[in-house]
């Protein structure tokens, strides 16, 4: 629902802080990593994502967009609730928590404060292969083209009903051959070889 907030910062500590936007305070809880990003700059930025409970509705904010993907990662594991990831986002940079995932370092994952040895292995195996296609898609295959236009290009073919892995694909190979290629163009000659 909100994809950032930017505004003036009013209070910061290491577990939320609160940000002004056009008069309306929000408190939006954070990661150490975050809350290490963040100067003491009046005007921030953060990534957002929103937990929606019975009874409440909570913010959470990310210093960028990597920090997010490895945090909704980690929530849609089985067992891995919003405060949980973001305890593990505390104690481990999002390249560490893909790292050990990748490298199936269960036992790096359990030294951190409430992850036991079944949920650290959980997240090893529900996530293993999605972290894996994040590092092949971002790897080296967007070369001449902004990363913005590319992933805006996979966004709109995912929203379109698409395979992902499909649109990889047929995103790669066009821009083999044109690199200059914009959103619209992308998504257009796509379609023709989705």
């Amino acid at each position: 629902m909100y994809n950032h907030i930017r505004g003036r910062l009013i209070e910061k500590n290491p577990a939320y802080v609160v940000i002004e936007a056009n008069g309306v305070g929000y408190q939006v809880n954070i990661s150490l990593n975050t809350f290490s990003q963040l100067t003491n700059n009046e005007s921030v930025l953060l990534y957002t994502h929103l937990v929606v409970r019975e009874n409440e509705w909570i913010l959470f904010g990310f210093s960028n967009q990597h920090e997010r993907t490895t945090f909704r990662m980690l929530i849609s594991v089985s067992g891995v609730g919003p405060n949980t990831a973001r305890v593990i986002l505390s104690s481990l940079s999002a390249k560490e928590v893909e790292s050990a995932i990748m490298m199936e370092n269960a036992t790096l994952l359990t030294a951190i404060k409430g992850i036991g040895a079944k949920t650290a292995q959980r997240i090893v195996l529900d996530l293993k292969d999605k972290i894996g296609k994040n590092i092949a898609s971002s790897s080296g295959l967007m070369d001449g083209l902004p990363s913005t236009a590319r992933s805006e290009a996979i966004s709109a073919l995912e929203i379109l009903g698409f395979n992902r892995l499909q649109i990889e694909k047929a995103v790669t190979k066009l821009l083999q051959n044109e690199s200059e290629l914009g959103v619209e163009e992308i998504v257009k000659k796509a379609l023709k070889l989705l």
